[in-house]
């Protein structure tokens, strides 16, 4: 089994079947499918370690009852198995029995599929697509962990579903704050906008290189946490997670910025965040009113910044990627939220990521935050990744940001004192004298008007063609939220 040609064979049959349209319905197509089957490999394990173990799922509706096809002619198939999945396994796991006694690892099935949809109305191809998830046996330790590539591919397809990163973030980006701020075993990490689970799988794999007993283990897997407001995304995050061995993911289905920010207690409180909210959408006057007059605002981005602060705990640390209009933001409650940022937290990092690294699906600018509980902003230090060579005007799909791109802020990053060309800071005064603008470029970077060639100019006007439409797109969500 290779990775592409397991993910070309279910794409393209997908594409025949007249009930699927677009990216998104393939993929929560697929992701329900995925979720029951490595459901019922873990299940096979809880039933090999706990001989009372009771499953929630009826026996009848198991994938192993069901999915697997024998080659006798008695497989489901056609019209008898959409029958099945659309009048049966449906209904009844979507109307399954649970209250606050049903252990979450049970639990989980029902909100998993309470947003669920069977769009295929081909049962021959949806037969098809099983049968290519049945080569997969995900009791075999080794071949599940190869499968989380797999699963990677995957969730890379949604870029082309969301908008803006909003349910992916690059596995470089998603390691690289994980590694930066450098949780330890005993301390909560959180995401309180999951998307897919990201972030949250980078963290449990660099807990997991320190853990040491038995005890470590359960540590670490009740400690990562997640909020996901939107029923696709979580489903892929339930169901990242449980491939990672996660028996009963933290992962909760809501709105994170529905809970009033002046009520949040102790115990509610997170270590770790590690965050890519997403950017560009607007909130109604009943999600606004869950925080303090003078930081009301309609961007969501925004209220994830606030809402990370009143949830992080003393000496608790954050990393959170963010558009260039938050830098540059002077607007009331933008200023207001960047100084209560800059006056009670130490905002000490900021990495500029160059242009292009979520191409071709939006061409916005981004940043990395990084700040931590520890006392008021002296001095912000900001890195700027460079453009490599032959990429004048930012990375594109055919030629993405990777790992060996964000290793000079890694190292800059873990060794401040030796220095780096694309290192400067600003100090609180001078952010001040600003009124909060902290959207400052490097003063080295700063160039004499150049020359460039008719191909160059071409490139340049696509990608600002890019930016216009990505814009276009933020407007329009703007003006559907009645701003």
């Amino acid at each position: 089994m290779t990775i592409e040609n397991l993910v070309k064979r279910i794409q393209d049959i997908m594409r025949q079947d007249a009930g699927v349209d677009g990216d998104a319905q393939r993929i929560s197509q697929l992701v329900w499918l995925l979720f029951l089957k490595v459901y019922d490999a873990k299940e096979e394990e809880w039933e090999f370690m706990d001989d009372n173990y009771e499953s929630i799922i009826p026996e009848e509706l198991k994938w192993r009852s069901w999915a697997p096809d024998n080659k006798d002619g008695k497989a489901l198939t056609g019209g008898a198995l959409l029958d099945f999945v659309n009048n049966r396994l449906f209904p009844i796991l979507k109307d399954l029995e649970v209250d606050e006694y049903t252990p979450q690892r049970a639990a989980i099935v029902k909100t998993v599929f309470e947003d669920a949809y069977n769009y295929m109305r081909d049962g021959v191809l949806l037969r098809q697509i099983i049968n290519i998830l049945n080569e997969v046996d995900f009791n075999d330790y080794q071949e599940r962990h190869a499968f989380n590539d797999v699963y990677e591919t995957f969730l890379k397809s949604l870029q082309s579903a969301g908008s803006s990163g909003e349910f992916y973030t690059s596995r470089v980006l998603t390691d690289f704050i994980i590694e930066m701020l450098d949780p330890r075993i005993g301390e909560v990490v959180a995401d309180y906008a999951a998307g897919t689970g990201g972030f949250l799988t980078s963290a449990l794999e660099h807990l997991r290189l320190k853990e040491e007993t038995p005890e470590d283990r359960e540590t670490i897997n009740t400690s990562i946490v997640g909020i996901e407001k939107k029923g696709l995304p979580y489903m892929l995050a339930m169901t990242n997670l449980i491939l990672h061995d996660i028996d009963e993911p933290g992962i909760k289905r809501g709105n994170s910025l529905a809970d009033n920010v002046r009520e949040v207690s102790d115990k509610n409180k997170v270590d770790v965040f590690a965050m890519n909210p997403p950017y560009g959408g607007v909130e109604g006057p009943g999600i606004q009113a869950n925080f303090p007059n003078d930081m009301q605002t309609k961007e969501t981005a925004d209220l994830f910044i606030a809402t990370m602060m009143y949830h992080l705990k003393k000496n608790g640390r954050a990393g959170v990627i963010l558009p260039d209009g938050f830098l540059f933001g002077t607007d009331g409650a933008k200023v207001n939220i960047k100084k209560k940022l800059l006056k009670e937290f130490n905002l000490h990092t900021i990495v500029r990521l160059p242009a292009g690294v979520f191409a071709p699906y939006t061409s916005i600018k981004t940043n990395i935050l990084f700040f931590e509980n520890k006392g008021a902003t002296e001095k912000i230090d900001f890195y700027e990744i460079p453009l490599p060579d032959g990429l004048k005007n930012g990375f594109t799909k055919t030629r993405p940001f990777m790992k060996k791109h964000i290793e000079g802020a890694q190292e800059w990053f873990l060794h401040r004192e030796n220095g780096d060309e694309n290192a400067y800071s600003a100090t609180i005064e001078e952010i001040e004298k600003r009124n909060f603008n902290i959207d400052i470029r490097n003063p080295l970077n700063i160039k004499d008007e150049e020359v460039y060639t008719l191909d160059e100019l071409m490139e340049e006007l696509n990608e600002k063609a890019l930016e216009i439409e990505s814009l276009l797109e933020e407007l329009s969500s703007v003006l559907k939220g009645d701003k």
